[in-house]
């Protein structure tokens, strides 16, 4: 998606996540600001040995859920030039990259706002499912304490 040379960048992948292009693919010449959020896989999490992630998703929802995002962000922050959420599924491990959020604004505060909003509200919204991995070869589903559909009271 591109609005008058603002580019809107979305990439749900198998493959792994390239920091650096990402980076490269949000710079702008008329920007003095980049952010950019990397969230990796760790190795532990409640004093358990995690090995990996594995992410799935619907792909189509997904998508349109991030377009969604990318539109409020804009509403909110319209100097923002580009915006660019990369996710990847599959299986990701210890120290990989599993999402990527980057902006490019004239100015580091609306960068960073942006960027900082579009990560929470990708967690919030985004029909993306993560499965933690243990050492003892057990595993299980997690669901984002920002998710606003998985944490609803029946």
């Amino acid at each position: 998606m591109e609005t008058t040379g603002k580019k809107t960048l979305i990439l749900l992948t198998h493959d792994e996540l390239d920091v650096h292009q990402a980076g490269c693919d949000v710079l702008s010449e008329r920007c003095g600001a980049t952010s950019i959020f990397i969230g990796t896989t760790r190795d532990n999490f409640k004093g358990k040995q995690v090995v990996e992630l594995s992410y799935e998703c619907y792909d189509e929802m997904a998508k349109k859920e991030i377009e969604k995002i990318c539109v409020k962000i804009r509403e909110k922050y319209p100097d923002i030039m580009h915006i660019l959420v990369y996710h990847r599924l599959g299986r990701v491990p210890i120290k990989e990259s599993s999402i990527i959020v980057a902006t490019s604004s004239p100015h580091r505060k609306d960068a960073i706002e942006a960027t900082h909003l579009c990560v929470d509200l990708v967690k919030a919204s985004v029909p993306i499912w993560k499965q933690e991995v243990y050492s003892d070869g057990s595993s299980e589903w997690m669901s984002n304490k920002e998710c606003e559909w998985c944490n609803k009271s029946n």
